[in-house]
């Protein structure tokens, strides 16, 4: 069932047709929106954006987009020029924003066809999302910030293809969200804080800028095209940990962990997205992350599945140094 939030374009969004099990209409504050559907189970939500009190300035949207799922979410935009210029749809794009539309039509193609990086990355300003990166680790009080870690710097000649990366001791070490929420994101971070204490570790993610919310100059976003650009700048480091989102070339990848975050309503979502989805994890290393599941459950996880899990990961403080369960996950899989 979806939710609805709407204002100028309410008899837009009820000639939609669809079932609704809860629509407010007004103009709102943000913080409003969030209290009322951030513990709110729902399928998709149709935002009319000027329903949002001052939804030109984009900080109320980050505030959304850092507390609503927003893959979930359909953002039916307005006629006015500032939203409708390419400077605004980037910012959302940076936000991970990626399903809006002006139209009717476009909200029934989005509720079966939600965008992923890919579909929007050609109104995507990458030099703004970039300049955002940079302010956000100058923020950081660090004793130094190297501009090369969130720039896209020009290569010269030809591109490099990510094959080329070929220092010997380096491992590309590869993350995917199998499950939504599964943590891909924090994951890389924890690895990186424990793994950095001893060796050199860098961690990029691919089509999506949550990065950006660590406060970290040394975690790197960037795009499936210039991916290969930024492994190509780090073949002295030790490990890569990649989070590769919508990026299905695994291949640039030493190894790669398909996560799982095994709570019921997440692995049915899975299985309603993708009724195949256990049967093409047969052959992967399987991890289940933010797992609560005793020994006893995971073995009923396996039998049900006929997966095998290669290791289950409690819920960790992403805050803390050296945490015990990352380290024992680094020892299990001998990084």
């Amino acid at each position: 069932m979806n939710v609805m939030v709407y204002n100028k374009y309410k008899d837009l969004l009820i000639s939609l047709n669809l079932d609704v099990m809860k629509s407010i209409e007004g103009v709102f504050n943000v913080d409003e929106i969030i209290d009322t559907f951030s513990n709110f189970y729902y399928d998709k939500m149709i935002l009319d954006i000027t329903a949002i009190r001052d939804y030109k300035n984009t900080d109320n949207l980050q505030k959304l987009a850092m507390n609503l799922n927003m893959e979930n979410v359909i953002l039916l935009l307005d006629d006015s020029p500032e939203s409708d210029s390419k400077a605004y749809l980037s910012k959302l794009i940076s936000l991970g924003i990626y399903n809006f539309t002006r139209n009717s039509e476009g909200i029934n193609y989005l509720l079966v066809h939600p965008h992923t990086y890919r579909d929007v990355a050609n109104l995507h300003d990458v030099s703004e999302m970039d300049m955002k990166l940079a302010e956000s680790s100058m923020k950081k009080d660090a004793p130094k910030v190297s501009t090369t870690k969130v720039e896209f710097v020009e290569m010269k000649d030809e591109d490099p293809t990510i094959n080329n990366v070929t220092n010997a001791k380096l491992k590309i070490v590869g993350f995917k969200n199998v499950t939504m929420h599964a943590g891909a994101t924090s994951l890389i971070y924890m690895l990186k804080k424990t793994l950095g204490l001893h060796k050199k570790v860098a961690a990029i993610e691919v089509n999506k800028v949550d990065f950006l919310y660590f406060n970290d100059p040394e975690l790197i976003s960037t795009t499936t095209t210039d991916l290969a650009k930024e492994l190509m700048k780090k073949t002295d480091y030790d490990y890569i940990f990649v989070d590769l989102n919508d990026y299905d070339d695994t291949s640039i990848c030493t190894e790669v962990y398909y996560l799982l975050e095994p709570s019921t309503i997440m692995l049915n979502r899975a299985i309603r997205r993708n009724r195949n989805v256990f049967e093409n994890l047969k052959k992967e290393k399987v991890v289940l992350n933010k797992c609560v599941l005793s020994k006893s459950d995971i073995a009923t996880f396996e039998y049900e599945t006929k997966l095998k899990v290669l290791h289950a990961i409690p819920p960790c403080d992403d805050r803390g140094e050296n945490i015990e369960a990352i380290r024992v996950f680094v020892n299990k899989v001998n990084l």
